[in-house]
């Protein structure tokens, strides 16, 4: 089949609302490509001009901090830049730390809400499970279409606004007319709002927990019909068990950069078998790994979209829909 042109991402420049850099031994910056040697970062384009500000700006309070304490900063902008909370993540919650941040809440630069989280694991992941929050909100709010999000610090929102319109737009001219939605991988809601919105009776599972609290706060933020929506905190292959045995007029796939597991593709394609599922794939790699079962169970590509989420790299978002053969 014929693959439509890219949707370009509004902005090339400026379109990542959530910064984050990792610490070093005396340097802040990124990690280098395949590697952990960090690259020291005085200006980063791609970034939100107010969540590099706030960065930088703690960076510098920050400078005397003993080494091994710090690991990374982590700030979320709204598009439009008028609320931003920061979250410094560091091995312990050191004494070291007090005088500094303070100083950081007095100046200019200071976030509208901070957070520090506790992260003495090594591993890939950026955060850890304990989360304080030192001052201010405890979310920023976004709106996209008409619908706004709360977003909390450690819960999984896109990071292009401005692109994730796009594709939201997509996905729901996908699923435009449902009335019976399963949205798999939710996050925040960002798919399963505007669609309940809409008149659909929508089923939304995710793992986040601390992403389904902010859904669940994000239907009352919208003054959303709460009988129409429904989230659940569950793993998705966990909680499939139960919302299989009910009928859907569209399942959406939304998984992180892995991919779905292999329970997910054999319950929703082999088993559940809905008119249509849409795909929202961050990783065309895995979707393509995917595929060859999908299509054996007896589906069929009806349209792709790609996205560009990230400019400047080869990270495309991807919308596929799929309609039982």
């Amino acid at each position: 089949m014929e693959v439509p042109p890219l949707i370009p991402s509004p902005r090339e420049s400026g379109f990542r609302n959530k910064v984050a850099f990792v610490f070093g031994s005396g340097v802040m910056g990124h990690y280098a490509l395949r590697s952990q040697k960090i690259i020291p970062i005085r200006e980063c384009p791609v970034h939100h001009q107010r969540g590099n500000r706030i960065a930088f700006a703690l960076r510098d309070h920050l400078s005397r901090v003993p080494a091994g304490i710090l690991r990374h900063v982590i700030v979320r902008t709204t598009d439009d830049g008028r609320e931003a909370s920061a979250m410094l993540v560091v091995r312990r919650n050191d004494k070291s730390l007090r005088a500094p941040v303070k100083k950081f809440l007095q100046s200019a630069d200071r976030a509208d809400g901070f957070f520090v989280n506790i992260h003495d694991k090594p591993g890939p992941y950026m955060v850890g499970d304990e989360t304080i929050r030192i001052e201010g909100r405890s979310h920023v709010k976004e709106t996209i279409d008409g619908v706004s999000y709360l977003v909390s610090p450690t819960a999984f929102f896109q990071t292009n606004v401005g692109a994730a319109g796009v594709l939201l737009q997509v996905v729901i001219d996908a699923a435009a007319t449902a009335k019976r939605v399963l949205d798999l991988y939710c996050g925040s809601g960002l798919f399963s709002l505007p669609l309940a919105k809409r008149g659909a009776q929508v089923l939304a599972i995710e793992e986040n927990r601390d992403a389904i609290a902010d859904a669940e706060a994000n239907v009352r933020v919208n003054r959303l019909d709460a009988s129409r929506i429904r989230f659940v905190a569950a793993r998705v292959e966990d909680a499939l068990v139960r919302a299989a045995r009910d009928p859907w007029d569209v399942v959406i796939l939304d998984p992180p950069r892995q991919g779905c597991a292999p329970a997910v593709i054999a319950t929703v394609f082999g088993q559940m078998r809905p008119p249509r599922v849409v795909y929202v794939s961050c990783n065309p790699e895995a979707l393509a790994s995917e595929l060859p079962a999908i299509r054996k169970s007896g589906y069929r590509v009806a349209r792709v979209q790609p996205v560009d989420m990230f400019p400047h790299t080869d990270h495309i978002e991807t919308v596929m829909v799929l309609e039982c053969a």
